[in-house]
């Protein structure tokens, strides 16, 4: 059956076994003595292993210099771990009860040496594990591997391509909706239902901002009831086959003044410039200085208020960052968000985001909507 955007290609043991030695090799080129991985979106990424229940008892991928990658899990866990997908290239070691896992886990480190460490892993298990090996040390993985799940292979650009349309679908069908006396928060159920219907299991945000509440980049939907002559800015995603998802569009409910489409007409230039500055090469900060020139140019700069994105990928925020003093490279397969606003607070606020991902000759969005100012009722 051929493999289409709402079925996209499995991801298989092979390519996990692929991920987890390309991070070996990188963490070997930093100096570091291997990685230690606890649950969380790297391992995930790294060997399709998702914790659903996170608790005091460790779980740990650890990958070192030429052996075989050693997954340390709870006794009474080893047989969802061993259902993932990447378990096969693996070794599966557990722990019992009763045991101290963090003797279990010195075993499989090497006794020296500097590990880098998954950023969501807890205070506990670190604390621990700097007192059973005294003379190891720790940086976080971001810190130390910032590329290590920026740059996405052609199952993920896939997915989040999947995901990207699926966001899609969901604004031209909350386009057709009724806006004007109805809640925020009844807006935001209907993007939460209508993400859910085209095909996301997870729901991670639907922020509905109407009149002055645009004007905050990250308002929760509230009580407010939408009015004729609103702005409304919705910044809404999640995740769909374990990739993620996050656009945002303002739309207007009758017809915009002057003003509100010469702020809309502003942000929209400036994605646009951004997108347009997009190729190999390119420091991530240039994307943002290019939107920023825009609307500063405009007579806009001080509200906008926010970096112009973020990488997205198992995690719906993630490295890259698009953001003044980051200077890693764009590199083919990275995939971000390209989001300028402005914000006049107390009045409305507009923001337009797309999902881009770099490729050898420049931007591939992965949101295709128009981002021209759309009237609603």
């Amino acid at each position: 059956m051929a493999v289409t955007a709402d079925q996209p290609a499995p991801i298989t043991r092979e390519d996990y076994a692929a991920r987890m030695a390309r991070a070996g090799r990188t963490a070997l080129d930093a100096g570091l003595a291997g990685l230690i991985v606890t649950p969380g979106p790297d391992l995930v990424h790294l060997c399709g292993y998702h914790v659903t229940a996170v608790t005091e008892r460790l779980t740990a991928l650890v990958i070192t210099p030429d052996q075989q990658p050693r997954l340390l899990v709870p006794a009474l866990e080893r047989p969802d771990a061993a259902a993932a997908v990447g378990a096969g290239a693996v070794e599966l070691v557990s722990w019992t009860d009763g045991d101290d896992p963090y003797e279990a886990a010195a075993r499989l480190l090497p006794s020296t040496g500097r590990y880098g460490i998954a950023d969501s892993a807890w205070a506990l298990h670190l604390l621990a594990l700097q007192r059973t090996l005294p003379d190891t040390s720790y940086a976080s993985l971001t810190a130390v591997l910032p590329m290590l799940r920026a740059v996405k292979d052609a199952h993920e650009v896939q997915r989040l391509a999947a995901a990207g349309a699926a966001a899609d679908a969901t604004y031209e069908a909350i386009c057709t909706v009724r806006f004007a006396g109805r809640r925020e928060c009844d807006i935001a159920a209907d993007l939460t239902a209508l993400l859910h219907e085209h095909g996301h299991s997870q729901v991670d945000f639907a922020i509905v901002g109407s009149g002055p509440n645009g004007a905050s980049p990250h308002h929760s939907a509230g009580e407010r009831v939408i009015e004729d002559g609103d702005m409304v800015v919705m910044d809404f995603g999640g995740l769909k086959d374990g990739y993620g998802s996050d656009t945002t569009r303002t739309v207007h409910v009758g017809e915009p003044t002057a003003e509100e489409r010469k702020v809309h007409d502003t942000v929209r230039a400036a994605q646009q410039a951004a997108f347009e500055a997009v190729r190999p090469g390119v420091a991530c900060q240039e994307i943002d200085r290019v939107a920023r020139r825009v609307i500063s140019e405009a007579g806009y700069g001080e509200y906008f208020i926010h970096r112009v994105g973020h990488g997205i990928g198992v995690t719906t925020h993630e490295p890259p960052y698009m953001v003044e003093g980051e200077h890693l490279p764009l590199v083919p397969g990275m995939c971000f968000s390209i989001e300028p606003g402005i914000y006049l607070r107390g009045r409305f606020g507009v923001r337009i985001e797309d999902i881009v991902t770099c490729t050898e000759t420049g931007g591939r969005r992965l949101n295709n909507t128009s981002r021209e100012l759309r009237v609603v009722s």
